[in-house]
């Protein structure tokens, strides 16, 4: 009598977090925004309670654990280095996002450019440009979280002018990598720090978030493509009024995405393809779980696999 073992498949860590985002895609798509914000809340306090109870135990980090963390992980002097994060995934840190962004520029020194997106907009383009009246860019705060918002501020940054999608950038050439970034119809073409990022073989590093929710460079492959063949932005083209650090106002003109085209995205579905790539790594940084990109092999695997397979963050799998 034959006797037949069931065989069952190991998933990997990335799959079981793909499956895992696909369900609470589904709940919170599902659920009402009232409902959405009463939990947003609750899980904020939940974790400001973990963060103080960490700080009574001793369990913190300090400037020298994350700067050895970074060192582990490949980050090097003179990287250019582009950062996405959420602090309060990392835990207790001394300090706090002052103690990340100074741990950083030590690892990567004088000569190295680190550079993070601090867009003043935290929901749909379409919604937050008809409200703009005037983008002042020494004043409008980041809404991409504490790090982003010390890095803005630091005497030596150098923010973008553009409304939508601003970046700020520290280092002897900061000024190369934002300086021209309004003058694009959309936030990510040639002018763009995302794009001079890839074309600088800089690195993205993205602390306690993913390219669910922070990954601004897919969009590059949109614009570095002709006639990409999605309609990813809307037809129409915005005039916002820009307040200078000089004091003065300019104008400029900018297209935004269409909204019912960013809720089709599948960006995490395309982790398992940087991988395989060898595009990206996963990393820790405090207790953070991180995503390190190489940001023109990333750019370059987009490309590849648009033109050949239909790639895109809308059609992971390719059509």
């Amino acid at each position: 009598m034959n006797q037949h073992r069931e065989c069952k498949r190991v998933q990997s860590p990335i799959s079981l977090y793909l499956e895992d985002r696909k369900m609470r895609d589904f709940i919170r798509a599902a659920t009402p925004n009232f409902l959405l914000d009463l939990f947003r809340s609750y899980k904020k306090k939940k974790v400001r309670s973990q963060l103080n109870m960490d700080k009574k135990k001793g369990k913190s980090w300090s400037k020298e654990q994350l700067k050895s963390q970074l060192q582990g992980m490949g980050i090097a002097p003179n990287d250019v280095l582009l950062v996405h994060s959420s602090l309060s995934k990392m835990g207790y840190v001394n300090g706090g996002a002052h103690t990340v962004v100074d741990a950083i520029l030590d690892v990567i020194g004088e000569n190295g450019h680190l550079l993070m997106p601090n867009s003043p907009n935290a929901s749909f383009q379409a919604d937050y440009i008809t409200k703009l009246k005037v983008f002042d860019v020494v004043q409008q705060a980041s809404k991409l979280g504490a790090i982003s918002e010390v890095h803005r501020t630091h005497p030596k940054s150098v923010r973008s002018w553009h409304p939508t999608e601003p970046v700020s950038c520290i280092g002897p050439n900061a000024h190369d990598f934002v300086a021209y970034h309004h003058l694009d119809l959309t936030p990510y073409g040639e002018n763009s720090p995302f794009y001079k990022v890839a074309a600088a073989k800089g690195k993205i590093l993205m602390i306690g978030v993913t390219l669910a929710n922070a990954g601004t460079n897919l969009h590059v492959l949109e614009d570095a493509v002709q006639n990409f063949k999605y309609p990813i932005y809307l037809d129409e083209v915005f005039e916002v009024e820009i307040l200078t650090p000089s004091n003065e106002k300019v104008t400029m003109k900018t297209k935004v995405h269409n909204p019912e085209w960013s809720k089709k995205r599948k960006c995490d579905e395309l982790i398992p393809l940087f991988q395989v790539e060898r595009a990206l790594t996963i990393e820790q940084l405090g207790n953070a779980k991180c995503l390190l990109l190489d940001a023109h092999k990333m750019l370059e695997v987009m490309i590849r696999l648009y033109e050949k397979q239909g790639v895109t963050m809308y059609t992971p799998q390719g059509s």
